[in-house]
């Protein structure tokens, strides 16, 4: 699926003419002139014409025609959007067309983004960056495909406004463009993070009815829907909000190698608990392992994504779900993220309620055992978001000799030093540093003033980004995914809740459990324990060593000047590997097999 947004000006046309190729529909300005050009599944796009306006949805929203045209009859001009357009459930980009003016956003997650080029001489925008890199013939960028390699995903200011193709731009989170009717365009905010000011209670009123619409979004429009059931609270909450709905619910979840993953046992008083629901579970036999069915692998996606290790599990997964009749299956990828505790939350519990964090502490680290003198020092730390991103391109490469400054790595700081993998070349990792100098020179304000709440929503662009790129290679494989947890709405109400109440050290993931109360049983939510998969990851390392190391002998990586192969080489002999290493192998893998892909026709 993909769709481009073109202005209502006199050259628009040519630039229409270059996506037409790969394009399957075409929308029209009262005009006359292209408006919208794509690809997309029938009741992906919801359309309202009121005199010369054109109001478009397009994704997962339940809005009628008639909903809709009501809704843009609210609209004066181009700047009343959002008016428009509060309190659709859902996942969606919206695009406006008013008085020679058009709009277009995304979600505030990174889910849904905004791409834009100049295409035939004016700006055009589009869902997918591959479209416009293919329409306007652009290069890789090779600085921004480095900054792939790092052990973890490139958070914010680095990932959501950066594209991997030159000349093709991404829109920030958050942000939407506007395209003049002469070609121009400029980047305007649509929404901005709440503050995190209600009291537990409300915040998780609010969590259930944003949460339950969002789920009620995915089964009203199916006879059939599927969700993983791993049997953590994220899964499980979602599994029973869609047993209430309309469709039939068909539960999936792998088992793993490790007897000691406790994911089982509560996964079976879940499945017991849903007596409605069909319940797969392919067993060790039928299970894919991670890093299986390399051979042949399409990149599918705009970006790199990790789930080219998982790529033998999803096709088993849709084949096994679409055979149920499927046609979405939900992910509750975005829990973690918005409900956990995250370490940085403590820096702020620390200026609001200073009295709570002695205790808070000892609890803290009688869960995660960690030295206190640097945990102090990261408490007191004042430095700024910008200073932050300076000491980490600083620190990009470990050195055991010069450690960075321990407020740095408190966990309470503004983000987690992601470093550069053994493997990566001094021209790799010259790139990533200079990028993040660079971000650092703009003195970039954090995502939210508080560092608990920066770190929940870099958290969740970040998953967003990463769930993006599994909806299109599961899509690819015909079972679009959902991850109501990332939709606007859930975001915007467990945002809100405040910092002391969702990190609170002595529950699991309060806030969605309190939201969840009479919907999943207690005892369900009761849990505190969250399963692990690294024996998950050695089984099947130890299995493909040969493949992976198959796959690298041709690398394309190397040949761009980013991969030192003997380095690999010798990283994936190693018997164990620390767990960042672990991670930089997913990101590199993902973006050895993206550049084999990364040119494609429009929709191809």
């Amino acid at each position: 699926m993909w769709f481009a947004v073109l202005p209502d000006g006199e050259n628009a046309p040519a630039a229409a003419s270059v996506l037409r190729s790969g394009a399957t529909e075409v929308v029209s300005h009262h005009s006359g002139r292209p408006w919208l050009v794509g690809s997309w599944p029938a009741g992906q796009l919801v359309t309202a014409a009121v005199g010369t306006a054109r109001l478009a949805v397009i994704g997962r929203c339940p809005v009628t025609v008639d909903a809709l045209t009501d809704r843009l009859r609210r609209i004066r001009d181009i700047t009343g959007a959002e008016g428009a357009l509060a309190g659709l459930a859902g996942s969606f980009h919206a695009v406006l067309s008013a008085g020679g003016r058009v709009r277009v956003r995304g979600s505030a997650s990174s889910v849904r983004r905004v791409f834009h080029a100049r295409v035939g001489g004016v700006t055009v925008a589009a869902s997918r960056a591959d479209v416009l890199a293919s329409a306007c013939g652009a290069p890789v960028d090779e600085r921004q495909l480095a900054l792939r390699l790092l052990a973890s995903p490139p958070p914010y200011p680095l990932a959501d406004g950066g594209c991997l193709w030159r000349g093709v731009h991404a829109v920030r989170d958050g942000h939407g463009l506007l395209l003049e009717a002469d070609g121009r365009a400029t980047a305007r905010r649509w929404w901005t993070p709440p503050d995190p000011e209600l009291p537990l209670a409300q915040g998780a009123d609010a969590v259930r009815r944003a949460l339950t619409a969002a789920v009620d979004s995915c089964t009203a429009e199916h006879k059939t829907v599927s969700s993983d059931l791993s049997g953590g609270m994220d899964s499980t909450s979602l599994c029973f909000l869609a047993a209430r709905g309309p469709a039939r619910l068909v539960t999936f979840r792998w088992e793993s190698v490790d007897p000691a993953n406790d994911d089982a046992a509560w996964a079976a008083r879940a499945t017991a608990r849903l007596p409605g629901a069909e319940h797969v579970l392919p067993g060790r036999a039928g299970a894919p392992l991670w890093f299986s069915g390399m051979d042949g692998l399409d990149g599918a996606g705009d970006e790199p994504g990790v789930w080219v290790r998982d790529s033998a599990k999803l096709t088993t997964l849709a084949g096994l779900m679409t055979a149920r009749g499927s046609a979405l299956h939900l992910s509750g990828g975005g829990g973690d993220e918005l409900f956990a505790a995250l370490p940085p939350y403590l820096h702020d519990v620390l200026r609001r309620h200073p009295r709570s964090v002695p205790g808070r502490v000892r609890r803290q680290r009688a869960a995660r055992p960690r030295p206190l003198l640097p945990l102090l020092r990261g408490l007191a730390d004042r430095s700024t978001f910008s200073r932050w991103l300076t000491a980490w391109a600083d620190h990009l490469v470990p050195d055991p000799a010069k450690p960075p400054p321990a407020r740095f790595m408190s966990g309470t700081a503004w983000g987690t030093f992601s470093p550069m993998p053994p493997w990566a070349t001094s021209a790799a990792v010259g790139a990533v540093r200079s990028l993040l100098r660079e971000a650092a020179a703009d003195a970039p304000e954090a995502l939210a003033a508080q560092r608990g709440q920066h770190a929940a929503l870099a958290g969740v662009q970040m998953c967003g980004r990463a769930f993006r790129q599994v909806d299109q290679a599961a899509t690819g494989l015909g079972l679009p995914y959902a991850a109501p947890f990332l939709d606007d709405s859930v975001i915007e109400a467990a945002l809100s809740v405040r910092v002391a109440d969702r990190g609170a050290p002595d529950r699991y993931k309060p806030v969605l459990a309190t939201a969840m109360r009479g919907v999943v049983p207690d005892d369900l939510l009761a849990r505190s324990t969250k399963g692990e998969y690294t024996a998950d990851f050695y089984f099947a390392l130890r299995r493909n060593r040969g493949a992976l190391a198959e796959l690298f002998n041709e690398s394309r990586l190397a040949r761009a000047g980013l991969l030192d192969t003997a380095a690999l080489a010798a990283g994936l002999a190693r018997p164990h590997l620390p767990p960042d290493v672990m991670r930089a192998l997913d990101n590199t893998l993902a973006c050895e097999v993206w550049l084999r892909h990364a040119i494609r026709p429009p929709g191809g």
